[in-house]
């Protein structure tokens, strides 16, 4: 069992089109039993499936251990992929952990989900509290989605940072390059400077799993965007062994 977080500490990067990509790749190309257990109140990767929590017990629940997970945990219309859905009571999910005070409620969470799921991946809120530590803490791998920018360096550190100060041996991190245009001078720069990072390009495909309420590679599997995905998946497969290997 690994946990992905799709962490950054900026909004509007496509973190959460990310993360309900990479649940399908996870699901469909590796055929992994996948759970994509969104933590973001805003509930983005429900909708990315079309699946709304409704009035089913509240989300925050969970880390009371109120609510046993499976009366959250949705089907989705793709086998071997469930979802754990976000709801408005994760507003006050860093208060809620404060309350709770135990450091690695997350990972034991997870720990306890393994036993279904042989990938779990966090679609993670743009916070610097403790939400990201425990997922920190929980991860096996960090995915960092940064626009193509002069700042993106800084954001990368930025979370870099924030890693290490809540783990003594931290998850491996992998940086990515989001919406990125090669029409434009400043993205070819982004990309020839960090040649090293896998790519999500900015495509009307991508665009479209929101209007469309499906994966890309459920659609549009020969698309620029769903290769992206696919490499990037590839590229955390293969981080992932190399770490279990050291």
């Amino acid at each position: 069992m690994a946990v992905i977080a799709i962490y950054s500490v900026k909004g509007g990067v496509g973190k959460t089109t990310i993360a309900a990509n990479l649940a399908w790749f996870s699901s469909q190309v590796s055929r992994r039993k996948t759970l994509l257990w969104d933590l973001d109140a805003a509930g983005g990767a429900g909708f990315l499936y079309g699946i709304d929590p409704g009035k089913k017990a509240r989300a925050d629940g969970l880390f009371g251990r109120d609510v046993p997970p499976d009366d959250v945990i949705e089907k989705t219309n793709y086998d071997r992929l469930h979802l754990l859905p976000a709801d408005e009571s994760l507003r006050d999910l860093d208060g809620v952990l404060a309350r709770i005070g135990k450091k690695k409620r997350l990972a034991r969470m997870a720990e306890d989900l393994s036993r279904k799921y042989d990938r779990i991946i966090l679609d993670c809120p743009p916070v610097l509290n403790e939400i990201s530590a425990q997922v920190v803490r929980a991860a096996d791998c960090v995915i960092v989605p940064l626009p193509p920018s002069p700042l993106s360096t800084r954001a990368f550190e930025l979370v870099t940072q924030e890693i290490k100060r809540h783990a003594k041996v931290h998850p491996p991190i992998l940086p990515v390059l989001s919406m990125l245009d090669r029409r434009r001078n400043l993205h070819r720069d982004a990309a020839a400077q960090h040649k090293g990072w896998p790519i999500i390009p900015l495509a009307s495909a991508v665009e479209q799993c929101a209007v469309r309420q499906e994966p890309v590679g459920a659609f549009a599997p020969l698309s620029p965007a769903a290769r992206g995905f696919r490499q990037l998946w590839t590229a955390i497969e293969r981080k992932l062994a190399e770490d279990s290997g050291s």
